[in-house]
């Protein structure tokens, strides 16, 4: 293959197996895998209702002998089960930019199991507020992240209560504005655009009685009028009338303002073409999203637009990305694969575990310490062991293609082993970038 295919498949993708077809086009192939929906969708896999019926069981029967416990599905083994599941995809799809785009965004819009309730729903967020939109409308993804009961529970918003309504009276309970901040500090405009603490209160009492309901027959979210704050709101000058439609409002107006174009057009060229991106690219990907009022895939085909994009190599591979990209390019089966969640743990990146709402780093610098690349060193030559018969050239060969230095494909013939043959190749530069 040559140097652009091997560049699209490593950049662009999650790195290639073996036995996978290469491209002869590479940008049409990329480009391809924006049509139509999500292949991933079809596959099986739990949705907040069985998240949230997981949490009611365990809730009730807290405190009871296990022996008498019904046995539905716990939030804990959904979460493996679908934890799974969204592996194997990454190790198997044929659509890998795409699959890109979805991690980019669940990153985005992180949540993380350090909220309990939220085991049983992390990965049904994907699968129901991030994989229908990713190429679609951003406004769209927006809304239903902002109502999932994935993100109304980790940022606390099911238990906020507008100080005058007639829940705050009764309960003298009031505004958690957890969720309101990190939608416009994170998801949405950024603190570029100049907003302030009052505007973040005015967005917190707009989106009060947006909650779940765990004990309704079918659970999901729920607007709750007792608990909204009466009366309009102003938020960035702009004026929202009371109820769930003000809401609704507010995020179609914040989705559409240029300064969320800029934010997202800088995390998306951060995370595909340089640490700091140019500015020429941040621009590109800004007017697509300007131009499409929020059309993502305007913004993805942007991505590919740029010419900086097909430099190769600029990026250090996350460990999340690192591991993925080895599995793949051993093609190891099922039944010989290492417990995956446990090493992206082991290198500093346990999945669906972030520490803040701010999501895992994009940059260099925070991955590449001695530390953490001896950890990667370590398990580069502990899953060497697990390719029995492998040529690690031919490996090479597959993965890098051009993009391996001739100094670094004699390093690998001159090892004295086949494990530290595919070690070297595993801990090389190349093979940690992409």
């Amino acid at each position: 293959m040559d140097a652009r295919t091997a560049h699209a498949l490593v950049r662009f993708g999650l790195g290639p197996r073996p036995g996978d077809p290469r491209p002869a086009d590479p940008r049409a192939w990329l480009e391809g895998q924006l049509d139509g929906p999500d292949p991933a969708l079809a596959l099986p896999g739990h949705g907040g209702i069985d998240g949230l019926v997981a949490f009611r069981e365990e809730r009730a029967q807290a405190g009871q002998d296990v022996k008498v416990r019904d046995r539905r599905k716990t939030m804990r083994e959904i979460f493996l089960a679908d934890t799974a599941g969204n592996i194997d995809t990454l190790l198997t799809t044929g659509s890998p930019y795409r699959e890109r785009l979805v991690w980019f965004w669940a990153n985005h819009f992180t949540v993380s199991v350090r909220k309990g309730i939220c085991s049983g729903l992390v990965n049904a967020h994907i699968r129901e507020a991030i994989r229908p939109h990713v190429t679609g409308r951003f406004v769209d993804m927006l809304r239903a992240v902002m109502r999932h009961p994935a993100m109304l529970a980790y940022l606390d918003n099911d238990f906020s209560v507008g100080p005058d309504s007639a829940a705050g009276m009764r309960t003298k309970r009031g505004l958690n504005e957890n969720l309101a901040r990190e939608c416009l500090e994170l998801h949405t405009v950024s603190p570029a655009a100049g907003y302030t603490q009052a505007d973040v209160t005015e967005f917190a009492r707009v989106i009060t009685g947006w909650s779940t309901s765990p004990d309704a027959p079918a659970p999901g979210f729920m607007f709750r009028p007792g608990a909204h704050q009466p009366g309009s709101k102003t938020v960035m000058g702009r004026s929202f009338a009371a109820g769930e439609q003000g809401g609704l409002d507010a995020l179609e107006f914040l989705a559409a303002h240029p300064a969320t174009a800029r934010h997202l057009a800088f995390k998306l060229a951060r995370h595909f073409i340089a640490d700091v991106p140019p500015p020429g690219t941040v621009a590109r990907i800004e007017a697509a999203l300007l131009r499409g009022k929020g059309d993502l895939k305007a913004a993805s085909l942007a991505i590919l637009d740029a010419p900086e994009a097909w430099q190769p190599l600029t990026k250090l591979r996350s460990p999340f990305d690192y591991v993925i990209a080895v599995v793949r390019a051993l093609d190891l089966p099922p039944t010989n694969r290492p417990d995956m969640p446990g090493v992206m743990a082991a290198l500093g990146q346990p999945i669906h575990n972030c520490p803040g709402p701010n999501g895992w780093p994009e940059t260099a610098s925070e991955w590449a310490g001695p530390e953490a690349m001896m950890r990667r060193l370590d398990w580069s030559y502990a899953v060497s062991g697990r390719v029995a018969t492998a040529s690690p050239i031919a490996i090479a060969e597959s993965s890098l293609g051009p993009l391996l230095p001739a100094a670094t494909r004699a390093e690998i013939a001159r090892a004295g082993s086949q494990r530290e043959a595919m070690t070297l190749l595993l801990a090389s530069p190349e093979f940690q970038r992409r």
